[in-house]
């Protein structure tokens, strides 16, 4: 049994706990070391583009996460009345227990202050499209002015769209 109370039995090496009074640590040196990994600088968090928010929101509403008039100031024109006839039949809901989550999301600007984006929708083995159409007030804030889904799948043995 060892009777030197600042090392662990069996530990035989000089070097004691870190404190005040005794410095760094030695670090072992020769070949067998390993040279210290360098720290990997963190970039700094970008923020949203609007149809990445927008498809994120989307999503929430489209899946049951969320009601539908929690898109009641981001949406103008028909928008509201396109989420509130299809939010109630949760088309994006979770299948066998997989959250859908965003997979992809584009976006191109055919004009100014317009923003038409396409996005990707994944819960377990199922994809889904969902497009639409942004569009910024004279605030200089997007709102939502078309929503469109897609993407139904198709099974083997079924005769495809004609």
């Amino acid at each position: 049994m060892s009777t030197d109370r600042t090392r662990p039995a069996g530990r035989h090496d000089q070097s004691g706990p870190r404190s005040a009074s005794n410095g760094p640590r030695p670090t072992p040196s020769g070949p067998r070391s390993v040279p210290p990994q360098r720290s990997r600088r963190l970039q700094p968090h970008r923020p949203l583009r609007p149809h990445q928010w927008f498809a994120e929101r989307l999503l929430a509403v489209l899946s049951g996460q969320r009601p539908v008039h929690w898109m009641l100031g981001h949406t103008i024109g028909e928008a509201y009345d396109q989420l509130a006839e299809l939010a109630p039949s949760t088309p994006l809901r979770a299948t066998h227990g997989s959250r859908p989550v965003l997979r992809h999301c584009r976006g191109a600007q055919p004009a100014t202050g317009v923003v038409e984006a396409f996005a990707s929708i994944a819960a377990g083995d199922r994809v889904r499209a969902m497009a639409f159409r942004l569009e910024q007030g004279a605030d200089q804030r997007w709102r939502c002015a078309a929503v469109e889904l897609g993407g139904e799948r198709l099974t083997a043995g079924a005769p495809g769209p004609r």
